[in-house]
Order: C-alpha cells, then sequence, then structure tokens
C-alpha cells in the first residue's frame, strides 16, 4: 500500500514538473523588418556661405568720386559700383593717341621712301645699301607704329579701371571707401557676398557623409533665416586634423537662405535600424532573435548601443522576435 501510495506522488509531482516546463515555455511573435524598422533623425551643425566673398579694390591711383552702393543692397553682375576721378587717365590717352599719329605718318613717310627707292635701284640710279637703308627705315617705322598702338591700348585698359563693375551678381557686404579719398592700387572699396552660388558647409564624421549621400529622403537645413531643402553634392575625402571630420558641401534645392546664416543639417539615415526594445543582451552582446523557418537565432550586433536604436545588416523581410525574446536563451 505504501508502495502505490509513493508511486502516486511521484506521478503528480512529474506532472507538476512537466506543467511548469510548459508554462515556462516563451510564445514568441515576430514580425518582418520591414514593419518594425526605423531610421532615425541625424543632426549636424552647418552654415550657409557664399562661394564668392570678394574685397574689390581699386587696380589704379585716383581719388573717389562715386560709390553709389550701400551696405545690403544687391547689385546685377556687370553694373557700375565705383567711379574714380579719370582726368589723367584720359590725359594719358590722348598723348598715346598722338604718338600714334606721328608714328602712323613717320611709317607712311618710309614706306613711301622706300618704294622709290626700288623704282630707283631698279634703274641703277642709286646703290644698293641706300635701298637697304630706306627699307630698312620703313620697317622700323612700322614697329614704332605697333608700339604705338600697344601703348595707346594699354593707356586706354588703364582709363577704365576708373570705372568699377560687379564682377558677379552680388550683396554689399561692406562698403569700405568714401568719396573724395584717394584710391590707390590694392586700396579695398566694398566686400561683395556672390548671391547667385550659395551652398551650407557642415562638418560629418566619414560615416555620416556616406550616409548622407544615400539617405532616404532629401535633408533640410533649419536656421534662424527659415528651413530649405538641400542636396548633397560633395564631401571631401579628406579628414581635418582637429575636429576628425569630413567638409561636406550642399545645395539648396529650391528657396536659398542668406550667407551667413547658421543653423542645423537634418537627414534621415539609410540603414534600417531596429527600435532599442527590440534588442537583448546576452552575455557582454547586444543582438536580435531573428526566426529562421520556426527556431530563433541570436544575431549580435557590435555597433549596438544600450537604449539606442541599432543599425541591422538584414533583409527586409527577415522576421524579427518581437514579443518573448527575453526568456530565449
Amino acid at each position: 500500500m505504501q508502495s502505490r501510495s509513493f508511486g502516486l506522488a511521484a506521478l503528480a509531482l512529474l506532472l507538476i514538473l512537466g506543467a511548469g516546463s510548459l508554462a515556462a515555455a516563451p510564445r514568441l511573435v515576430s514580425q518582418p523588418l520591414a514593419e518594425i524598422a526605423v531610421y532615425p533623425e541625424r543632426v549636424a551643425q552647418a552654415q550657409v556661405v557664399s562661394l564668392n566673398q570678394s574685397r574689390i579694390a581699386a587696380e589704379i591711383a585716383g581719388r573717389i568720386v562715386d560709390l553709389p552702393l550701400e551696405v545690403g543692397q544687391t547689385v546685377a553682375r556687370g553694373a557700375v559700383i565705383a567711379r574714380l576721378d579719370c582726368r589723367d587717365h584720359e590725359l594719358a590717352v590722348d598723348r598715346a593717341r598722338a604718338t600714334l599719329d606721328m608714328a602712323e605718318a613717320r611709317s607712311a613717310l618710309a614706306r613711301q621712301q622706300g618704294a622709290r627707292a626700288q623704282e630707283l635701284a631698279q634703274r641703277n640710279f642709286i646703290a644698293g645699301e641706300m635701298l637697304d637703308a630706306r627699307l630698312a627705315e620703313s620697317k622700323s617705322a612700322e614697329a614704332e607704329v605697333s608700339a604705338a598702338r600697344a601703348a595707346l591700348a594699354s593707356a586706354e585698359h588703364t582709363r577704365g579701371k576708373c570705372v568699377l563693375h560687379a564682377p558677379f551678381a552680388a550683396i554689399v557686404g561692406q562698403r569700405l571707401g568714401s568719396v573724395g579719398e584717394l584710391a590707390t592700387p590694392g586700396t579695398p572699396l566694398y566686400v561683395l557676398i556672390d548671391r547667385g552660388r550659395i551652398e551650407v558647409r557642415a562638418g560629418l564624421s566619414p560615416g555620416e557623409a556616406a550616409e548622407l549621400g544615400h539617405t532616404r529622403a532629401e535633408p533640410r537645413f533649419a536656421g534662424e533665416s527659415g528651413t530649405a531643402r538641400v542636396r548633397l553634392i560633395r564631401a571631401s575625402p579628406v579628414l581635418d586634423p582637429a575636429t576628425r571630420q569630413v567638409e561636406a558641401r550642399l545645395r539648396f534645392v529650391s528657396d536659398t537662405l542668406p550667407a551667413g546664416s547658421g543653423g542645423r543639417l537634418i537627414w534621415r539615415a539609410s540603414t534600417p535600424h531596429l527600435p532599442a526594445n527590440m534588442l537583448v543582451r546576452r552575455g557582454a552582446q547586444l543582438g536580435v532573435y531573428v526566426l529562421d523557418a520556426t527556431q530563433p537565432r541570436f544575431i549580435a550586433l557590435p555597433e549596438a548601443r544600450e537604449g539606442r536604436p541599432a543599425a541591422v545588416d538584414l533583409p527586409l523581410d527577415a522576421r524579427i522576435v518581437t514579443q518573448g525574446q527575453q526568456a530565449l536563451r
């Protein structure tokens, strides 16, 4: 009788243990990566810059007679932005033109004398040495004409520097000269900011630069002057030794913000990430469980960090264990 009671007790204990084992088996729920993937937002400091911010200076000496622009004004390419007193250079042009006239007159006379000498030489009325002298004088006179023409062109070119023109469509950043001042070559008159060639400059890590080139949506620049869409045009392959970053340049897609604006460059990661609550720690590794057929398999994610979404290199149809993963061993 005792043996029968002991057998029944053992059977009851086995049933209890078996029930406990069944209750402990985790219930797993999985979803395709495409349904749960997130693409975190990235942010980097950026600034709007102009490719040309030029100090426009006088190229000749002269008193300033007109500076029509003020700070903040816009100017079209080729528009007059300054005038210098040009009387001395006008006189230089007149002198050069008079010198050319004299040289042309001497050249015409020398050609006539040379032609006459050739006629006389054919009749043996003059010696060959005389003919050679006349021809040499004619060539020398022609050279003087060429030199005088070059001097006149140089004088006219210098006179043209009395009026300064905008080299590009610009905004006046600074007005450095004043009417009545004596300008010398190199005296700055304006700082002009090119308003046609505007870019966004940002310092990024090499990984961020590569990611920005494959972002799922166009990045945007957000600053004190507004928000506008931008597009990556180039990233330097050279690391800054101080910041260990590369410089990325972006161009506005439509609306352009003013040069000098500071703000943030914002874009979405191109690689799918898993939310932080999907990750589990096994030993020293963070990772995720993936269902292969019906069996869960742990995949370590070496770059994963606690409490942050983790990038995964998995196909979008991979089934990720989203419930019950914490109980798996």
